[in-house]
């Protein structure tokens, strides 16, 4: 009654509408699963837990990686130093033993330069004296040859014949020559149809070491060095064997910028081409 009352005499609260209802959905997951927020809280910081185990194991494994990476190259550093320690002994070793087999006048200073400098100049007169004792010795068998045991001297179709049986003059110093003219052709000599003279041209790098046994021609020597100055080669060495009516020309030569012949059979070529123009002007001033 007392209710009715309140509602009939203050009819301005007639405008209010009453909800006997209140929904608490929010609070429906924690009732119905109490303990949910705490296994999402556990499981993210299981996560995280492993993130940081993943990133604690990547730098311990980059950590070993740099540490081995590091001893190997203190390794090869100090085999490398160890390589050139024992190079530069023997080096210095070699050098001691190729100053003591020369005379003091090629090495008069003990720097390096020095001694490789003198034994090249000291090899080159041995070729020098090699080849004119092998003249000499040429000659020798060859007077041998010409004389009888009870005469002084044989006839002339006789003493032709025991010169053609000794071996080529100069044989040793041509092991394989591009062209050839007085010695059997082998498989390294690949033109001898136009040949007139025996050419072998050896070339490391730069540098051309030529041999060529010739007829001895006038002015032949100054106008194979004019040509070679023509073609591009400064002259470093040359030694001369004569034997009448041969010659025997060893030449040390230098490649320079701007010379066209790259191999040793160009050079041979060229070699044999200026023998010919030189043979072809003696012929005509005869």
């Amino acid at each position: 009654m007392a209710l009715e009352t309140l509602t009939s005499s203050n009819e301005p609260f007639n405008n209010f509408t009453t909800y006997d209802n209140i929904s608490a959905n929010p609070l429906n997951e924690f009732s119905s699963n109490p303990m949910g927020f705490l296994q999402k809280s556990s499981s993210n910081s299981k996560c995280e837990e492993e993130e940081e185990e993943g990133r604690k194991k990547k730098r311990r494994k980059r950590g070993r990686r740099e540490f081995k990476n590091r001893e190997e190259a203190e390794t090869q550093r100090m085999t490398h130093i160890a390589v050139e320690r024992n190079r530069r002994k023997q080096m210095n070793h070699h050098l001691s033993v190729l100053r003591s087999l020369m005379p003091q006048s090629y090495t008069q200073r003990g720097d390096q330069a020095t001694i490789v400098g003198g034994a090249i100049e000291f090899v080159k007169e041995l070729e020098q004296l090699l080849q004119s004792l092998e003249a000499q010795r040429f000659l020798t068998l060859q007077q041998s040859a010409t004389r009888g045991p009870n005469e002084t001297t044989t006839s002339t179709t006789t003493a032709a014949a025991a010169t053609k049986s000794l071996p080529p003059l100069f044989s040793q110093f041509f092991a394989y020559p591009q062209y050839t003219a007085s010695h059997v052709p082998n498989m390294h000599t690949f033109k001898t149809d136009t040949t007139i003279a025996d050419i072998e041209v050896t070339l490391i790098e730069t540098h051309a070491n030529i041999r060529i046994l010739s007829r001895r021609r006038l002015r032949q020597l100054s106008k194979l060095i004019s040509g070679f100055q023509t073609l591009y080669f400064t002259i470093l060495h040359v030694s001369v064997t004569t034997l009448e009516p041969l010659v025997l020309y060893s030449i040390s030569a230098k490649v320079e910028e701007g010379c066209q012949f790259n191999t040793a059979d160009d050079i041979a070529g060229a070699v044999n081409h200026m023998l010919r123009i030189i043979e072809e002007e003696a012929i005509l001033h005869v």
